[in-house]
């Protein structure tokens, strides 16, 4: 394995002390994942504690252990640091100064890990690639991937969520990205932060982080332009914006179809087009990957090379993925990882493009909504009724969203997803196209593993 970092780029970095002669192939802040030769990083959360877990990191041959608590241990594979949090951010910021490739920060309301997901694969056509795994874009995930960035990487993708304000700038100036996106403005985490417009100035943040000369790109139909063109005047870069039809953005998608195997359209800046195949249903997955394409473009490569590997690309569990159910006479539309009000539209409007018999949509609560919350789940009843034959739910928000639609269209309520999981098996038949989707602390992925595991019984 190559070497990611030595004793002295650690010390140098973090400004601990490490008595081993090391060589650290990788990252890690779980035992249960680490590999022989990572460095574990002895993190302090909420619940747990990951000097608890030194030996074990250790034991499955961690080449050393950053902790901030010595008590007990004797090891000289210790890295010893004032704050193991802080020790991750240092080693982020010490990555990032020694890359010179290319970094493109992702934010936005939805659809930030598909973007970066888009953008891994089609940045790898043209050279070694690093990106965020999940959706680690918080205080910790944005310096672990940073950490974990090699040393031959001629491209890294870094994910920026937030639900507060002043999350983002901190994120933005340790990523320091050369093109910086905004998928979308919704309103998700509208409770914590107050408003739509809240949201927006708080996502032009990472605008303002980009170098001069750097590039901003932005939905043309997204609120909060003002803040947008506010941003890029203090960092010095350039605005561009992506749309949809007959727009004035510098990146316009014409000639869009969408169909159950995917779309097809064309991606238009200024006198030069390219012709983009998507093999993923969903408009909103158009719209995705031409913004991947345009922060492409926005670094000099050839746009083409980059359709064409992107043609490659499918969703991943919980975000979109298709699978068999009832021995393929039904299917699987796992959307489960999370929802706002502007996702579960998008992910109603696939559901009703795709070819079904009955289109059934199982809903859990959309969380961080605050006040809004009963508003935003009433006001998706219009896209159920037009999209979904049957409707089933979870979770005290959700109730009010039941209650709304055609009393034809309501399959069941439950309190939670457990309880609704198997009022959804017994309703199942032959036909139906099944969509999952809810807020990831819904815990919507125990409907989804009901639904398998009902499967794979029902095969034996």
């Amino acid at each position: 394995m190559s070497t990611l970092w030595t004793t002295a780029e650690l010390v140098a970095a973090t400004g601990g002390t490490l008595e081993a002669d090391v060589r650290v192939s990788g990252i890690s802040i779980d035992t249960r994942t680490l590999a022989p030769g990572d460095l574990f990083i002895a993190l302090v959360g909420d619940t747990s504690d990951g000097h608890a877990h030194i030996a074990t990191a250790l034991d499955k041959g961690a080449a050393a252990v950053m902790v901030h608590d010595t008590r007990g241990r004797d090891d000289p594979r210790l890295l010893v640091v004032p704050d193991t949090m802080r020790g991750l951010q240092a080693l982020g910021q010490a990555a990032r100064a020694r890359f010179d490739g290319k970094m493109i920060a992702v934010t936005g309301s939805v659809g930030k890990t598909t973007t970066k997901d888009m953008l891994r694969l089609a940045l790898c056509a043209f050279g070694p690639t690093h990106a965020a795994v999940a959706s680690y874009n918080n205080h910790w995930g944005v310096p672990l991937t940073l950490a974990r960035l090699p040393r031959d990487a001629a491209f890294c993708v870094s994910e920026i969520g937030m639900n507060h304000r002043g999350e983002i700038a901190p994120l933005a100036a340790m990523a320091r990205p050369d093109v910086a996106v905004i998928t979308t403005i919704g309103g998700s985490h509208i409770g914590p932060m107050g408003s739509i417009d809240a949201i927006a100035l708080e996502k032009s943040d990472l605008l303002a982080a980009l170098p001069k000369g750097g590039i901003a790109l932005v939905p043309v139909d997204a609120e909060g332009q003002a803040h947008f063109k506010q941003a890029v005047t203090r960092s010095g870069a350039a605005l561009q914006r992506v749309g949809m039809g007959d727009t004035d953005a510098e990146w316009r998608i014409g000639h869009l179809a969408c169909t159950a195997d995917g779309s097809q359209f064309t991606l238009i800046h200024g006198d030069t087009s390219v012709a983009v195949a998507l093999h993923a249903p969903g408009r909103h997955l158009a719209r995705n990957a031409a913004t991947a394409l345009a922060a492409i473009g926005a670094l000099g490569l050839d746009l083409p090379h980059a359709a064409e590997a992107l043609a490659s690309y499918r969703p991943g569990a919980g975000r979109g993925q298709t699978q068999p159910l009832r021995g393929g006479r039904a299917q699987l539309l796992d959307e489960s990882y999370n929802a706002s009000s502007l996702s579960v539209r998008a992910a109603l409007d696939t559901l009703a493009l795709m070819p079904a018999a009955r289109h059934v949509a199982v809903l859990g609560d959309m969380l961080e909504l605050g006040a809004f919350s009963e508003a935003e789940h009433t006001g998706l009843a219009p896209d159920v009724t037009r999209s979904a034959d049957l409707l089933f739910c979870c979770g005290p928000a959700m109730r009010a969203l039941f209650d709304a639609i055609p009393p034809e269209k309501r399959g069941a309520w439950a309190t939670d997803a457990a309880s609704l999981a198997p009022l959804v098996i017994s309703n199942l038949k032959d036909g139906d196209l099944v969509l999952v989707k809810g807020s990831f602390g819904s815990r919507m992925r125990d409907v989804v593993a009901a639904l398998k595991s009902s499967d794979a019984e029902a095969a034996r």
